[in-house]
Parts: C-alpha cells; sequence; structure tokens
C-alpha cells in the first residue's frame, strides 16, 4: 500500500468514525429524548441503554451490504472513474458531518441522512461544472425534499390522533380504569405489531429472517401473533397492575403503564437507528475501502464487520459525550412532556416511518420525531409549544441541504487539487 492509499484509507476510516460520532451526538435524540422528557428514565440511563442498543443494532443487524451512493442521489454509470466516487463519498461524509456537528453544538436537531445526502448533492454539482454532464437525480433529491415537509407534518399528525385518543377514551372517560382495561391491551398489543413489523422490514434482521425476498405484507403476517402475545400480556398486566376499582392515584398508575411501554419503544427506535443509520457513516467508508483493495466501485459494496463495529463504537462515543445537547432540546424545550404523551410521540413517529416504508417514501425520523412533539404539544393548544425553538429548528433544517452541499464541494475540488 503507497503513501497515497494509506492516507486515503486513514482519512476515510477517521472520517466515517467522526460522523458516527455525529450520529450518536445528534440523532440519538429521536430515540430517547421523549423518555427523559417525560422522565421516565435519567440521562445517565438513556446513555447507558442508547449506547449498548445502537451498537448491538450496528453491528447485529446492520446491512452488510450499503450502496454506492446513498439514497441513489447520483448516477454512478456517469461518474464512471472509482477514484472520483472514493474522493467524492469521503467529501461527503466530512462535508455532512461538519454541518451536523456545528448544528449539535447549537441544540439544534438536524437529520443526518439529509446532511450526507447535501453531501452527495455538492459533489454532483462540481463533476457537473466541470464535466459538462449532470450526475444528480433530481427526482429522487426531490423526493428527498419533500420529504424535509411530510415528515413532521404526518409526525405531528399521527401523534397528535394518538394522544387524543388516549386523552378521549381512558382519561376523559367516566371510569378510566375500567377504560384502561378495554383500551390498554390494544395499545400494547399495536406497539408490538409496530415494532416487530418495522425490525422485520427496516433492518438486516428481516433479510435473516424471510430472505432476500421479505416483504412489508410477509412482515406485518409474522407479526400478528406478537400482536396477539402483546394483547394478552397487556390485558393480565393491567388487570394485575390496575385492578378494578379507581383509588387516589389511580391516574399515576396509568401514566405508570404508559411510562413502560415507552421506554419499549424508546430501546426500539435506539436498536433500529442503530441497524439503519450507521449506513451513514459507514457506507462512504466501505466505498473508500473497496476502491484501494480492488479498483473499482460497483452500485453496491459489501462492509465488513470490523466497519460496523467502527460505526458502532463512533455512535456510542457520540451520545457519552454531546448526546445530551440535542436530547435537552427535544426533551425540555419545544413542550412540557408525560408518560402519555412521549409514548404518543414515539408511537406516532414509529407509525409514521413504518406507512412511510410500505409506500417507498424517503423520512426523515428526525424530523418525524420533532414533528410528533409538535403535534403533542399542540393538542394542549398553541400556547403549549415554544415557537421560538420550532423556528431555530426549521431552520437548521432549511440549510441542511445547502450548506452540506456547499461544504462537500469545497473539499472535494481542495482535495482533487492536490491528487
Amino acid at each position: 500500500m503507497d503513501l497515497f492509499t494509506s492516507l486515503l484509507m486513514g482519512s476515510a476510516v477517521a472520517a466515517g468514525f467522526y460522523m458516527a460520532w455525529n450520529i450518536g451526538a445528534n440523532d440519538v435524540a429521536n430515540s430517547m429524548s421523549t423518555a427523559i422528557g417525560a422522565r421516565a428514565l435519567t440521562l445517565k440511563q438513556v446513555i447507558i441503554i442508547a449506547g449498548i442498543l445502537e451498537f448491538a443494532g450496528a453491528v447485529l443487524v446492520g446491512s452488510h451490504v450499503t450502496e454506492t451512493i446513498r439514497k441513489g442521489i447520483l448516477d454512478n454509470s456517469i461518474i464512471g472513474n472509482p477514484q472520483t466516487v472514493a474522493l467524492g463519498a469521503l467529501s461527503a461524509l466530512l462535508g455532512a458531518s461538519i454541518w451536523i456537528t456545528l448544528s449539535t453544538w447549537k441544540e439544534l436537531p438536524v437529520s443526518t441522512t439529509h446532511s450526507i445526502v447535501g453531501g452527495l448533492w455538492g459533489f454532483g454539482l462540481v463533476l457537473w461544472i466541470r464535466s459538462g454532464e449532470d450526475p444528480i437525480q433530481w427526482f429522487t433529491l426531490g423526493r428527498v425534499f419533500m420529504s424535509w415537509i411530510l415528515s413532521p407534518l404526518a409526525g405531528a399528525f399521527i401523534a397528535f390522533l394518538v394522544f387524543k385518543g388516549i386523552t378521549y377514551f381512558i382519561f376523559n372517560s367516566k371510569n378510566p380504569i375500567k377504560s384502561t382495561r378495554i383500551y390498554g391491551p390494544v395499545l400494547i398489543g399495536a406497539t408490538f405489531f409496530i415494532i416487530s413489523t418495522s425490525l422485520l422490514t427496516k433492518t438486516n434482521l428481516g433479510r435473516i429472517i424471510l430472505g432476500e425476498q421479505n416483504t412489508f405484507s410477509k412482515a406485518s403476517l409474522l407479526s400478528l401473533p406478537v400482536f396477539a402475545m402483546g394483547y394478552l400480556a397487556g390485558y393480565l398486566v393491567i388487570k394485575y397492575k390496575l385492578g378494578t376499582v379507581e383509588s387516589d392515584n389511580y391516574l399515576e398508575r396509568i401514566e405508570g403503564m404508559f411510562r413502560k411501554l415507552q421506554i419499549i419503544t424508546s430501546c426500539y427506535v435506539a436498536f433500529a437507528h442503530g441497524a439503519n443509520d450507521v449506513a451513514n457513516a459507514i457506507g462512504p467508508v466501505a466505498v473508500v475501502i473497496n476502491y484501494i483493495y480492488y479498483g473499482t466501485v460497483g452500485a453496491t459494496v459489501e462492509v465488513s464487520p470490523w466497519i460496523l463495529s467502527l460505526g458502532g463504537l463512533g455512535i456510542v462515543v457520540g451520545i457519552s459525550t454531546w448526546g445530551y445537547k440535542v436530547m435537552k432540546t427535544v426533551a425540555f424545550k419545544i413542550t412540557k412532556l408525560t408518560n402519555t404523551r412521549g409514548f404518543s410521540v414515539d408511537f406516532g413517529a414509529a407509525t409514521t416511518v413504518l406507512i412511510a416504508s410500505k409506500f417507498g417514501m424517503p423520512i426523515s425520523t428526525t424530523h418525524t420525531v420533532v414533528g410528533a412533539v409538535v403535534g403533542v404539544g399542540m393538542a394542549r393548544g398553541l400556547e403549549a409549544v415554544n415557537l421560538s425553538v420550532i423556528k431555530d429548528i426549521v431552520y437548521s433544517w432549511a440549510f441542511t441541504l445547502p450548506v452540506a452541499a456547499g461544504t462537500s464541494a469545497g473539499i472535494y475540488m481542495l482535495l482533487t487539487t492536490f491528487i
């Protein structure tokens, strides 16, 4: 291995770890912020639990095959030269990472997927200017941009409905204990159904269990027994814990049930997040290493277990160091959260992401979760939502694509000047 390839490989590994650190520092707020905001878990507990689950998700069920160009933003056949693809992937990774670091420093939740897409877009613009051939898949980029708008709206709408439904059918009923015994098992069964279907649909686990031809229908069918078991377990637990007669602390006991559900959904999101979003960090690393060892870069590349471990470790370090920054914003600064509201956020966000995956729609988990938090806040009236914080978050989302693109373009031009 000569000096150039050694430097390229070392830079790719360092950049991949840096991006994984950013994912842990910013994106993990998707899974655990509501648990902190509702006092279901402490910050220390969240760091430990999220660290373990994110690493496990990345290493155990993270995909061993990744797209060369994430989300199909650029046309590989037009780019052609494998070295160009490798340098572009590295530039996109660094451009996205720098933007996420700045956002985390300002305690603003941004989409790591949108950041890496922006980085690739910037790389593609430089190629277009230099060669005259446009490698950018504008329709795909447009779909990503649409998800910027649709994700928070869908998350807010579903979380709003879930919270309103819980309030109407349980808390505002004549007999909340009786209503909880009726509707509680349904919510518990539905929670486990969504978790099971999502894990089988959105992670490598589905390919392991259902084969390469796994579909949403197959995953849903296999998850029906999970719903039944969740319903039965929920019925028995609620009957034992709540009893049949209301007491002075019955509202607290009902909230306690949602506290446990909220912890379960938060843990699922952390595990699934590690499995899915680790590709944003290690995908470009795999591209560079594939180029170094084989001299070619296909539409997809193999991801070695050690690269997955690198991504998982970076996420854990990110959670442990700066993870509290964005969690604090989502947990406390947008609206006040209780266990019921936190569960509504997690349930609404998970449902939104699952429905989007069914229809093949690109969607941002970050935008969905923030939208869901706003949705449960809006259920109590506009005054329950901190609009100044929402404004800052929306601005950061609007800047994600152009800033990541500009930074990536600058890095790519700098790299190609000296190579």
